[in-house]
């Protein structure tokens, strides 16, 4: 080799792995099988040679990262680095092998001499035995953030070790660093952790600068570096609590304990002096994991299973009696097992509570619900998010109030303003044509509608906006936004956020920051600071409130004196986390709740809650919740990699991509809406980042884990393809289709088995499908190509709400019929008396409505897919939404008779119902005019003009409606 010839270092961009488990999981298989080769060849072959490179490849980009597990820790790792520089190779590779096939096994939770045995490796196969000590004493890690020596940190493990004792209900491990930003990466890529300590003074940046390490800091405040040591730890206590809320936080601190316990002790469980408790410290560490892991109610209802008790209720399947004493349905309890019975009883006492009226061990449920999704109070349900839904509609809105809606909600939410007497006005989603599917409503669109209700003069009507977030394709509102704007406009309006889809969304830090609990919660925080005060003020004063067109253009601020923080959110809880079905919660973040909502609610509750609710049902909700706060991150982190693995598959397998393509933000997001521009959430060069970046600055997201894949390629449509490839071939169940699209979810107990077994299935329909197009004669391929022309290129149009028939309009404060809403409660139930109503078929509707008859919906009428109402009571039939209607081919539509068409509403019963609603608008405009007038504030006031407007009375509007 000559003199000016240099070795290149052998490096990988840590940058292509998707996430730091994934990149450990390869990095320690493939170090294995390295050593496993290198042991064996001699040492002058260029071939050992060539894996020794890798091997110390590999062991450069693992060693920062072991640093961050107790298991096997920085010091074991490096000892094996030290063997394999040495060469030591078959003494390396037993304790590699020994040290993937305990990580693999997971038994270092419940094995402390794991790697001490010289006997026969640990399976990999965990026992009956080994899931027993798991449960019985769950394992977790605890973080200590100090700059300590070798020996320190030794001694400070084996104080810890001394302190374990066989009554503890947990056990645990410690893992050091010793810097600020180690703090932070520790916190996001450690899922094992379940507490933190900071203790004294430590450095703040970390040696540790590989790519994707550092990835970890983005936003980081570097001036932080130039602060005094001891003014670190309580701002790293901040930083962890935003990151991961549920890890309790301890300080140990030199410096004036008594003065940062007054600053920040709402951040940590616990601050201590020096040394001087070190004893308390471990039991506060245990306490706090405890009191996240007891499950009240699911642990009174397990008790009250091995009462002795006799029964004499209304329940024959109480105690398994009824089952236990037959001769015929005794497989019933060989199926379920007999604690699903011996827990069924609809006693509220004895150590169980009333859902109703909950005191005990359900009240304190609830109460931990609250505290795991950032609630201030959170209430269960056992008959699904439906109901929820009504719940929240009924108790906050009352006959005659606006609410602006989503049309593509889920119906619960339109029957539930039919209930309530509500004047609904639709929002129209922006379109997805080519798919066949909505998107979600811009801001503008609702700023909008609102600045309309102000210029009809009604604007004090207005009491809510309701959206869903995130929508079944997983479009993503920037809630803190939507809310805010709409609080400039209106400062007392209340949100219901339809999270049914997004309860797991609380669990990981870049899904949590746009929730409806976590944005109702910043949103208290900002309307306090007086750093917003001053910015709100001198926005006020720089924007013309009465331009509507600049209010439009405007990144709106309400004013904090008027603003009021109500915010509403349901979660199918059974959907996305660990419950039964139709379990399923409401978290409420409402600053009026006691004095504007309480009563109504409680009232409401009682009249959709069963006096009977399932016991089995609300103890799983309990134990879901304790699954939230201990091993939330973690999943959810895995459930965001298998989705991105399983679109990375079909993206470049060369025969899936012939067929299939997975929506990407681009598809699903139109660029105006795209702050950021990104257009790729993962990319080799940059990670996460895009994903990051797009979910902290646009307008609307997209979940990354909703895997919509197009398939109009195949020839096959959506509902043919669920049912006849995936179901009834492969026995793959999914939610949702649309035309050319079915969507794919993983959720927390999916595997990578589970997206294995999916790619493996749809390759095999890909060879089909290339096979039958390869048998197909001239005229089949003819009609095959026709057919995916259709499902790719000719998608009918999707079309917006039409409008309110002018007798269900809703009117201004003169009376006119000019504003979106509309009276869905008459003529929902006007339909009810089949005299106001007839029938017309799709071609009679044609020619009526070119003639220029106005036909008015007396039915909702949903076709599935795709699942949203085209048409709703009251609702003008278009020329556009008939298009729509021919064009679908699906067998399911709600609401429509193939055999007599459209259920509409007769002329008469039309101008009946006009007459009856201008009675009720000329009332109303009687008993307004009788009101003294208004004196609006200027916008520098406490009031700004923009949210002033007339007001319409209860009383008239109460009198008017009888």
């Amino acid at each position: 080799m000559s003199n000016n010839t240099t070795t290149t270092k052998p490096r990988t961009s840590l940058s292509r792995h998707r996430s730091v488990w994934e990149m450990r999981s390869d990095g320690w298989i493939s170090l294995v099988d390295h050593l496993s080769r290198s042991a064996i060849l001699q040492p002058d072959d260029p071939e050992r040679e060539r894996r020794m490179a890798l091997v110390r490849q590999i062991c450069e980009t693992l060693a920062p990262i072991e640093g961050y597990w107790a298991f096997p820790g920085g010091r074991v790792f490096g000892e094996l680095c030290q063997w394999i520089e040495r060469e030591e190779l078959a003494r390396a590779h037993q304790a590699a092998r020994r040290i993937h096939r305990v990580l693999a096994a997971r038994t270092y939770r419940h094995d402390s001499s794991a790697l001490e045995s010289d006997n026969e490796l640990p399976s990999q196969i965990e026992t009956d035995s080994e899931r027993l000590a798991q449960l019985s004493r769950p394992y977790f890690e605890v973080l200590i953030v100090d700059e300590m020596s070798a020996t320190e940190e030794d001694a400070l493990r084996r104080r810890v070790q001394r302190k374990r004792s066989p009554d503890d209900d947990f056990v645990f491990d410690i893992v050091v660093v010793p810097t600020f930003e180690d703090a932070l990466i520790a916190t996001l890529v450690n899922f094992n952790l379940q507490a933190v300590v900071i203790r004294h003074g430590f450095p703040f940046r970390s040696v540790n600068h590989n790519d994707m390490l550092r990835r970890f800091l983005d936003g980081v405040d570097e001036s932080i570096e130039q602060m005094p040591e001891f003014e670190r730890g309580p701002l790293l206590g901040q930083q962890i609590a935003q990151l991961r809320p549920e890890l309790d936080l301890y300080l140990v601190t030199d410096v004036s304990v008594e003065d940062i316990a007054a600053r920040v002790g709402e951040v940590f469980k616990r601050i201590f002096f020096g040394e001087e408790d070190h004893i308390e410290l471990y039991s506060s560490i245990m306490k706090g994991v405890g009191e996240r892991h007891r499950t009240p109610f699911f642990q009174a209802l397990r008790d009250y299973a091995k009462q002795p008790t006799g029964v004499f209720h209304a329940l024959p399947l109480a105690r398994g009696k009824a089952i236990m004493n037959s001769s015929w349905i005794g497989d019933l309890a060989q199926f379920y097992g007999m604690n699903l019975f011996m827990a069924e009883t609809s006693a509220t006492s004895g150590g169980l509570d009333s859902l109703l009226d909950p005191v005990g061990p359900l009240k304190l449920a609830q109460e931990y619900a609250a505290r795991a999704f950032g609630a201030r109070r959170t209430f269960f349900a056992t008959n699904g998010t439906s109901t929820c839904n009504k719940i929240v509609v009924q108790a906050l809105v009352r006959p005659d109030d606006i609410v602006l809606v989503d049309r593509n909600c889920h119906k619960s939410h339109h029957y539930g303003l039919v209930l309530a007497g509500a004047q609904v006005a639709y929002l129209d989603s922006y379109p997805l044509d080519q798919y066949s599917m909505y998107g979600a409503v811009p801001v503008r669109h609702i700023k909008e509608t609102l600045l309309g209700f102000r210029r009809a003069g009604t604007l004090d009507r207005v009491r809510m906006v309701l959206l869903t977030n995130c929508t079944f394709d997983g479009i993503v509102y920037d809630v803190e936004r939507v809310m805010l704007e709409c609080l400039a406009i209106k400062p007392d309006l209340v949100f219901l956020w339809d999270e049914a889809w997004f309860a797991f969304a609380r669990c990981h830090p870049i899904y949590r920051q746009r929730t409806g609990m976590a944005a109702a919660a910043r949103l208290a925080e900002m309307f306090k600071d007086p750093a917003y005060a001053r910015r709100q003020a001198a926005f006020a004063a720089s924007i013309d409130w009465d331009d509507d067109e600049a209010l439009l253009n405007a990144r709106l601020l309400p004013d904090p004196a008027r603003a009021r923080v109500r915010v509403y959110a349901t979660h199918s809880t059974h959907k996305t986390l660990t419950a039964l079905r139709q379990g399923s919660m409401i978290h409420v973040w409402d600053q009026d709740f006691k004095d504007k909502a309480e009563e109504a609610f409680h009232e409401a509750y009682m009249t959709h809650t069963s006096t009977s609710p399932n016991y089995q049902i609300l103890a799983s909700l309990d134990v879901g919740r304790r699954q939230v706060e201990l091993e939330g991150y973690e999943l959810i982190q895995r459930q965001l990699e298998l989705a991105m693995s399983l679109r990375e598959q079909v993206l470049r397998h060369p025969l899936l991509k012939r067929y299939f393509r997975f929506l990407s933000v681009v598809d699903v997001v139109p660029e105006a809406y795209r702050e950021s521009g990104v257009q790729s959430y993962y990319n080799d060069e940059n990670g996460w980042a895009n994903l990051e970046s797009a979910w902290r600055t646009d307008e609307f997201a997209l979940d990354p884990t909703r895997a919509t894949l197009s398939i109009g390629a195949t020839g096959l449509d959506g509902d043919s393809f669920k049912n006849k490839e995936l179901m009834d071939k492969y026995g793959i169940q999914i939610n949702k289709t649309s035309r050319n699209t079915v969507l794919f979810m993983t959720n927390i107990g999916t595997t990578r088995s589970a997206v294995a077994y999916l790619i493996e299935v749809l390759v095999k329909i890909a060879r089909d499908v290339d096979a039958r197009v390869a048998d197909m004669s001239a005229i089949e391929r003819r009609i095959h190509e026709k057919r995916v022309r259709s499902l790719t290129l000719e998608q009918p149009p999707l079309p917006d709400f039409s409008s309110f028939h002018f007798a269900f309009r809703g009117r201004s404060v003169e009376g006119r019929a000019e504003t979106r809403d509309g009276d869905i409660r008459s003529a929902f139930f006007l339909s009810y008396d089949d005299s106001n109503c007839e029938y017309v078929d799709m071609a009679e509707a044609a020619r009526a409505i070119a003639a220029g008859r106005e036909l008015v919906s007396a039915l909702f009428v949903i076709p599935y897919p795709p699942g949203f109402p085209i048409l709703v009571p009251g609702q003008v039939i278009s020329a556009e939404i008939l298009q729509f209607m021919a064009a679908l081919d699906v067998r399911e539509i709600h609401g429509f008779r193939p055999e007599l068409g459209f259920r509409i509403f007769s002329d008469a019963a039309l101008q009946r119902a006009a007459q009856a609603t201008a009675a009720r608008a000329a009332l109303a405009v009687a008993d307004r005019a009788a009101q003294p007038p208004q004196v609006p504030l200027a916008p520098d006031g406490a009031e700004p003009e923009l949210a002033t407007t007339s007001q319409t009375t209860r009383k008239s509007t109460s009198r008017s409606k009888k």
